[in-house]
């Protein structure tokens, strides 16, 4: 499990700063789709933690971690696609003010980031159906990230602040479906990982 440790704390680290990063323009800007960015990639990093406990404190890694970890990012995806969904219904009925430049700078930014953490991830994704899950996630990551700046252009060219909450709306909704079909096409290898071994997973190699 060595040779999978060194990529997730990389991952770990780098999608920490992302995090902060987001949450940090999301707050100044007032950018409800960069926010949503940020946690969204805030239960991610959860999952990558998870994952590495899992793949580091013993030889054969805890089947109960790594159902945690599938677990937190599932469900942190469902939970935030839930609020964020609220919170920009709220803002479409009660305006707030958006920095334009704020979604559109760190939204690049943060697509970057998640490329970063994707690339960190795809050697040991072709071998575990969980560290394929958070893969497979900041790879669409990169797309979702450029939201931001779709939303910070449209609030420049037509200055409605409103137009950064219908972006979160879409990218909520979008969360939640997609989040919905990976559970169901992959239940037993997510939430009862078997065969559980270093170089001869029973389940899950990519192709």
């Amino acid at each position: 499990m060595s040779h999978y440790r060194k990529p997730l704390a990389l991952a770990v680290a780098l999608n920490a700063a992302l995090c902060a990063a987001e949450a940090v323009g999301g707050v100044y800007g007032g950018s409800l789709s960069l926010m949503m960015d940020a946690v969204h990639n805030l239960s991610d990093e959860l999952a990558l933690i998870f994952l590495l406990l899992a793949l580091s404190l013993s030889r054969t890694p805890s089947r109960h971690l790594v159902r945690c970890a599938n677990l937190m990012n599932s469900a942190g995806l469902l939970a935030v696609g839930g609020l964020i969904a609220w919170q920009a219904m709220e803002r479409l009925v009660h305006p707030v003010p958006v920095i334009a430049a704020f979604p559109m700078a760190f939204g690049a930014a943060a697509a970057l980031g998640n490329w970063g953490v994707a690339r960190l991830l795809r050697a040991p994704a072709r071998h575990r159906a969980a560290i394929r899950l958070s893969y497979l996630h900041n790879l669409g990551d990169v797309y979702v990230s450029l939201a931001p700046i779709a939303a910070g252009l449209l609030v420049m060219l037509t200055r409605l602040p409103v137009m950064d909450a219908l972006v979160a709306l879409a990218i909520a909704l979008w969360f939640v479906a997609t989040t919905a079909r990976e559970l169901v096409a992959s239940h037993d290898e997510l939430i009862w990982p078997e065969g559980l071994t270093c170089d001869h997973p029973s389940r899950g190699a990519m192709s």
